[in-house]
């Protein structure tokens, strides 16, 4: 196992011994790993429209801080790229 991460999330600024599981902002783990995977689903902001890819959506938005409503907009159409791509009619 690695060594956990010192630091802070640049994305939502929490320390990194503080994520238990995965930061929804950056992919970090504790096990030091970076876990965002290219079919991860991409969330949009309802607020500020910030888009983040993770396997979830983040608690707090890293666009505007605020806890927000998040939009799945992954693509599911080869008309905008298929899967691995935000779909820009969302």
């Amino acid at each position: 196992m690695s060594e956990i991460k010192q630091g802070k999330c640049e994305e939502c600024g929490k320390d990194y011994k503080d994520i238990l599981t995965v930061c929804g902002h950056c992919g970090y783990s504790p096990h030091g790993s970076f876990t965002t995977a290219a079919s991860d689903p991409y969330w949009k902001c309802g607020n500020c429209g910030r888009t983040v890819q993770a396997a979830n959506p983040p608690e707090r938005c890293p666009g505007c801080g605020e806890i927000c409503d998040f939009k799945n907009v992954t693509c599911y159409d080869p008309a905008c790229g298929g899967p691995g791509n935000s779909d820009p009619r969302l």
